[in-house]
């Protein structure tokens, strides 16, 4: 099955035998469940956290989409990370990740596994396979990702550090939040293991928190199942039934956001108060052609920088009508938001401008409303900037 299809069917397959034939799985919110015999549980069901239908539905899913053999859904992303870094993770280990990463992943990083688990993370500019290669210590555990990144859009070549990596037995870990299992498969270049906020585009509607882990090493996902399990950052049913219906159209929504997230590229990259736009499907992206290589798309996100400083970005996000000004990304309605005050405010000052993300930087997730509205709400917030 192609990927619209498997999208619509794979895990709610209308059961014709014992059940009433559900086209659309049902929201099991039962939290315990009722056996015949006292070692048999009915149909492997004993506890909501441990297993639930409606949940075990969406892991389906989420498996197939990206081209892996098991998929867990949890409670949300940070929550999906944190089980992760967790099970892979041990005292005394060393992590090695992109230097332009979500906000939330540098504070599990460094306020969480560092202070409390003596876990050490270096961060590099991963555009560069060969800076992982010199990075590498005798006790480097894990490659931590993300292409394109939170909120600089920089692209990684996750097949040449994946192969690098290969070579020394350290699994490679990608966030694959920003363009969806729809327009990149990290598996397929040879990560181990992908992660994603289930809350962005694999939802789309900004109704619902979740996260997901997808990967195909049978023993690690027995690892993960476990801790899932013991420390309880398990998804809800309904959010997992929200997911689930999120994820029919992600197709469909994923084309819509990348149609529209180019021509506001291009708007932005031409107009005179605008400095520097980052969206790799624009040929002005430094990594344009890697990009190409590697995803066959570009998705909704892109960053922007606006001539002037704080205050001139601050009115400019103040000003905006169609766009709202909120956290988070991957919904039908377009958000936008200031990384430096907003997403990214735990990330020290110094550290943010040193790679890159200044007071003037503006990170847009883009819609799928009329893309000549956006435009002509980016056109009045300008003039406001005078």
């Amino acid at each position: 099955m192609e990927f619209e299809t498997k999208a619509i069917h794979v895990g709610e397959e209308p059961d014709l035998e014992k059940g009433s034939g559900d086209v659309v799985v049902p929201i099991h919110l039962s939290s315990t469940f009722a056996r015949k015999n006292v070692n048999e549980p009915t149909q492997g069901y004993e506890y909501s956290r441990t297993g639930n239908p409606t949940r075990d539905a969406l892991e389906k899913r989420l498996a197939v989409l990206e081209d892996a053999a098991f998929g867990l859904a949890f409670a949300s992303g940070m929550a999906a990370e944190s089980t992760l870094a967790i099970t892979l993770l041990h005292t005394g280990d060393h992590v090695l990740a992109f230097n332009d990463l979500y906000g939330g992943t540098r504070r599990l990083f460094n306020r969480i596994l560092d202070p409390h688990f003596k876990v050490e993370v270096t961060y590099v500019d991963a555009r560069d396979p060969r800076r992982i290669k010199e990075a590498f210590r005798s006790n480097t555990r894990l490659i931590w990702l993300e292409s394109p990144t939170n909120p600089l859009m920089k692209i990684c070549d996750i097949a040449a550090i994946a192969e690098i990596a290969k070579e020394a037995n350290i699994p490679v870990v990608v966030d694959n939040t920003f363009l969806s299992p729809y327009f990149q498969k990290p598996l397929r270049l040879g990560a181990n293991v992908v992660v994603h906020s289930s809350t962005k585009y694999l939802n789309g509607h900004s109704d619902s928190v979740g996260g997901a882990v997808m990967l195909s090493d049978e023993g690690l996902y027995r690892q993960l199942k476990f801790n899932q399990n013991a420390m309880g950052a398990i998804l809800s049913p309904f959010d997992s039934y929200l997911v689930l219906r999120g994820i029919k159209t992600l197709a469909v929504r994923m084309r819509e956001h990348e149609r529209n997230a180019l021509r506001l590229a291009n708007y932005l990259e031409e107009h005179p108060k605008v400095k520097r736009v980052n969206y790799p499907g624009l040929k002005s992206h430094p990594q344009h052609a890697l990009a190409n290589r590697q995803a066959n798309g570009h998705g909704g996100m892109l960053s922007f920088e606006i001539k002037g400083g704080l205050d001139e970005a601050k009115r400019f996000l103040e000003s905006v009508k169609v766009f709202a000004l909120a956290e988070s990304l991957g919904g039908v309605e377009s958000l936008i938001e200031h990384p430096a005050l907003m997403t990214h405010a735990s990330v020290p000052k110094e550290v943010r401008e040193q790679g890159g993300l200044t007071d003037s930087l503006i990170r847009v997730s883009v819609g799928i409303e009329h893309i000549d509205d956006l435009i002509a709400d980016f056109g009045q917030a300008f003039q406001k900037i005078g």
